[in-house]
């Protein structure tokens, strides 16, 4: 599908297929069109869930609220935000821009300490916004992806965070932004039209 018109037609649907499922190699491939996102500093501090298991899919309903969608989609993946994402990822970062030519060797730690400048400590306010809004720009990415490949999402944040990180083993120290249901539209279900938007005029301004 072409990209413009991959962002038009996205949806948020509530309506899934249950039953339908979706192989593991379709999700990677997801991942891995998505995973081409740009983030701050090239850090990535992302890491996804993938439920698939109709258990663990009921038992993450539960932590949502008990929406169907949960449950019906052929895949919910949780959205893992990582303020440890600079630490864990910079020097793989540092070594690629330095192999193919972004950086000089002499760089390297004045690179390192703006991005301690400009992320702030592990535990930092600024750390945590560093992270949600990166793993937000991946997010996106994975739900045009998505729909080029032509399947449904919906990008879901009513939930327990805690009951999530509890039942699905995610350290406290990380941060889900959102859950995002993938799979099919339900047979027979048709969408009604795009509900309101703002007009430009509304919000945007030049200068």
């Amino acid at each position: 599908m072409d990209l413009i018109q991959a962002i038009k037609e996205r949806r948020s649907i509530n309506f899934f297929e249950p039953g339908k499922e979706l192989s593991d190699g379709q999700i990677k491939k997801l991942l891995a069109i998505a995973n081409l996102s740009p983030s701050s500093f090239n850090l990535q501090p992302w890491r996804v869930v993938v439920v698939k298991n109709p258990e663990r899919k009921k038992a993450l309903r539960q932590c949502a609220f008990n929406q169907p969608k949960a449950e019906e989609a052929s895949a919910v993946l949780i959205m893992i935000a990582d303020p440890k994402g600079v630490e864990e990822n910079i020097d793989r970062m540092l070594n690629s821009w330095q192999e193919l030519g972004y950086m000089k060797p002499e760089m390297r730690e004045t690179y390192k300490g703006m991005t301690q400048n400009l992320y702030g400590t592990e535990d930092s306010l600024t750390r945590k916004i560093f992270a949600v809004k990166n793993t937000s720009l991946f997010a996106m990415n994975i739900m045009i992806a998505a729909k080029g490949l032509g399947l449904e999402t919906h990008p879901m944040d009513g939930f327990d965070e805690g009951c999530i990180k509890k039942e699905f083993n995610i350290p406290a120290d990380k941060i889900i932004p959102m859950l995002i249901a993938v799979g099919y539209l339900k047979s027979g279900v048709t969408l009604l039209p795009r509900a309101f938007r703002r007009d430009l005029s509304e919000f945007v301004r030049f200068e």
